[in-house]
């Protein structure tokens, strides 16, 4: 086990404690046993290894990736049983969605070893209740999503905001905000193209987003689902299509057409593709995430995707539409409205364009417009960029 102390070790090295994601101060970390799920490349790993910098020593903590080549040769059972043994208190196991048997693994070590603590992180599709093991009476899953606008200014251009509350948002404290964010209509142009991921820095962006994208349609969604390589290329196809249509209400007759998959297995995929963080599907209001043919629109899961995936100029309103949507369901159950774009609780959201009217919301109680290109808000008018502010 030596060779995983050194990898260990030498990762916590290059772990900068500077900028801690938003999740980080909500994790209760005394749980015995949870798990942090969240898509590629949101930054799982480094959350991981901040809270062990901050917290423990390789006395008596370790920290194992399951992509490693040492667990070609060895189990993750054993392995566990053998740092137990050595005293051993604190597991930390990286990518757990790579190990055959996952499921029951983690539930043999939660069952034998009473007194050790194990956190694991794993794709977005992650299910505790799939498997050989039913976990979920054990096992508590945190989401980790990508940045919001506001950790995106704080990593990448040390400017500090507060987090407000959807309430905040509505009552126009983001108009308070601008006293240290003077121009934010520039950050939010730059968020929206390369600010979604904690390596927006990367010359290399779009190159690095693309590789997440083939790495999740065609390696972790087949894997995870026991999917073979065509049908991996398949989901890339879809995920294709989606791109080039979004935003759109489903038609999984036509798509299945285009992509040679089953009708049957269309919706299979959707689900699967939303799991994995690459769209995301708006739904009746009451409508359960697993209910399939119930879904009004797909979008892009975030801006990013939709300016990596587009072969043209992406549409300026499905931009504004896939920001909302992102943002603002980390906090809040979004769903589609009768009348305008988006209802949270009781309240309807209308999303434009500076120029955009009231008229789509006329007569409405609790109606809002969202405008994009204003800085203020005003009446029942509320500057996009603010909703990127609510975590």
């Amino acid at each position: 086990m030596t060779v995983l102390y050194q990898i260990f070790e030498e990762r916590l090295r290059r772990t900068s404690l500077d900028f801690k994601r938003y999740l980080y101060s909500t994790i209760n970390w005394n749980s015995r046993m949870f798990g942090i799920v969240g898509s590629r490349g949101v930054g799982k790993t480094t959350l991981v290894l901040q809270y062990i910098k901050e917290n423990h020593s390789s006395s008596d903590t370790l920290y194992v990736s399951m992509d490693d080549l040492y667990f070609a040769n060895h189990t993750l059972y054993d392995t566990a049983e053998q740092f137990h043994k050595d005293g051993g208190k604190n597991l930390f196991i990286d990518e757990i969605h790579k190990y055959p048997e996952w499921s029951l693994t983690l539930k043999n070590l939660y069952d034998n070893f009473p007194d050790l603590k194990v956190v694991f992180t794993g794709s977005s599709i992650l299910n505790i209740l799939k498997g050989n093991a039913d976990l979920s009476r054990r096992v508590l899953l945190h989401h980790l999503q990508g940045l919001s606008f506001r950790e995106y200014l704080q990593l990448f251009h040390n400017i500090t905001v507060p987090v407000l509350s959807l309430q905040d948002i509505l009552t126009y404290k983001a108009n308070d905000v601008k006293q240290t964010l003077e121009f934010p209509l520039k950050y939010f142009k730059e968020y929206l193209q390369k600010g979604y991921y904690p390596f927006g820095n990367d010359e290399e962006y779009m190159a690095h987003l693309r590789q997440i994208i083939s790495q999740t349609m065609e390696s972790d969604i087949p894997v995870y689902a026991n999917m073979n390589v065509a049908t991996g290329r398949k989901l890339l196809k879809l995920l294709a299509i989606i791109a080039e249509s979004v935003p759109f209400k489903p038609n999984f007759s036509s798509l299945s057409k285009l992509t040679g998959a089953s009708k049957n297995n269309i919706t299979d995929y959707f689900y699967y593709i939303e799991k994995a963080g690459m769209i995301a599907q708006l739904r009746e209001p009451g409508v359960n995430f697993l209910v399939v043919g119930k879904v009004e629109k797909v979008y892009l899961d975030n801006t990013n995707l939709t300016f990596c995936l587009s072969e043209n100029a992406p549409d300026t309103g499905n931009i504004r539409e896939t920001f909302f949507f992102n943002q603002m369901r980390v906090k809040n159950e979004v769903y589609r409205s009768q009348k305008g774009d988006f209802n949270i609780g009781n309240m309807t959201f209308e999303v434009g364009g500076k120029s955009k009217s009231q008229k789509q919301i006329e007569g409405l109680k609790n109606a809002f417009v969202v405008k994009d290109n204003i800085e203020y808000g005003y009446q029942n008018v509320i500057p996009l960029w603010a909703f990127g502010l609510n975590y």
